[in-house]
């Protein structure tokens, strides 16, 4: 450990992720989780909603009939809890703002959901948790969320502006990434699937402009392929949310193909790192 990067902090190694909703630890960061939790890291997921806009019983979308979104709710945190002791993470914490839902639906109206409530309120709240926690290391989705979900946009909001926070009080983070799906790594798993006999319902060789990060944006690959029973067992726990799930769909021998490594861009960095980062932690260990 380099001393001069931790010498007089009071804190361990920690990563945080700060993600959106019950599930989405799991397929850009589950492996990572994983990974440094074994590793003897700290590891601290904050879940910014609930997932009320979920699917209930039976596969049904909420503004169908027989949705209830508390029962939603309460199903969803159940699993996560499930999830997280697969992963090993160690710290769960739940800011508790609800699901915002996808863009063009009914939630995106009300003044409760995450993606509404006062950017200063909500930030606060991640800051003070960061206070607690001193993380060395946040993950969080990029501007756009990722593929344009308002709660992610909102998680990638908030975690920028209670990164700086701390920055200015305590020198931490030393680094802040955004997940990553490398654009070629989608191109790639159109042929894999084919041979594979999944079907799919995608044209993976004319993606939307933009889905998936241009690989040259991509700073860091995180081998996470001892992990990927663990991220499947993880992803397994969300059931209620299966149909939503691609991944569960396919075949084991596939899985360490596609979820084996973990991609992210990192946007700030006070420590030296190599050119070709596959540890989080470098620089800083």
């Amino acid at each position: 450990m380099r001393r001069g990067i931790l010498e007089g902090m009071e804190s361990e190694l920690t990563l945080m992720a700060v993600h959106a909703h019950p599930d989405d630890e799991v397929l850009s960061t589950g492996g990572i989780f994983a990974r440094y939790a074994e590793e003897g890291v700290r590891t601290v997921l904050v879940t910014c909603t609930n997932g009320e806009q979920g699917d209930g019983p039976g596969g049904v979308k909420p503004g169908e009939p027989g949705h209830d979104e508390e029962a939603v709710r309460e199903t969803r945190l159940a699993e996560l809890r499930d999830s997280v002791t697969h992963l090993g993470i160690q710290h769960v914490e739940l800011l508790g703002y609800r699901d915002s839902g996808m863009v063009g639906w009914d939630a995106n109206s009300r003044d409760d959901v995450f993606a509404n409530v006062p950017l200063a309120q909500s930030a606060a709240k991640l800051t003070a948790l960061m206070d607690k926690y001193r993380p060395q290391v946040v993950v969080t989705y990029d501007e756009n969320g990722g593929y344009g979900h308002p709660d992610h946009i909102q998680a990638h909001r908030i975690a920028v502006v209670a990164a700086e926070a701390q920055r200015e009080r305590r020198g931490l983070p030393h680094k802040l990434y955004h997940t990553a799906m490398p654009r070629s790594r989608f191109r790639a798993m159109g042929p894999l699937l084919q041979e594979a006999g999944v079907d799919f319902d995608f044209n993976f060789d004319e993606l939307p402009e933009d889905f998936g990060t241009p690989d040259e944006k991509v700073t860091t690959y995180v081998d996470v392929r001892p992990y990927v029973d663990r991220k499947r067992k993880a992803l397994a726990a969300h059931a209620s949310q299966a149909d939503n799930i691609f991944f569960l769909r396919l075949p084991d021998d596939l899985l360490p193909q596609v979820l084996g490594t973990e991609a992210f861009v990192r946007v700030k960095s006070d420590v030296a790192v190599p050119d070709d980062e596959d540890d989080l932690f470098a620089g800083i260990r």
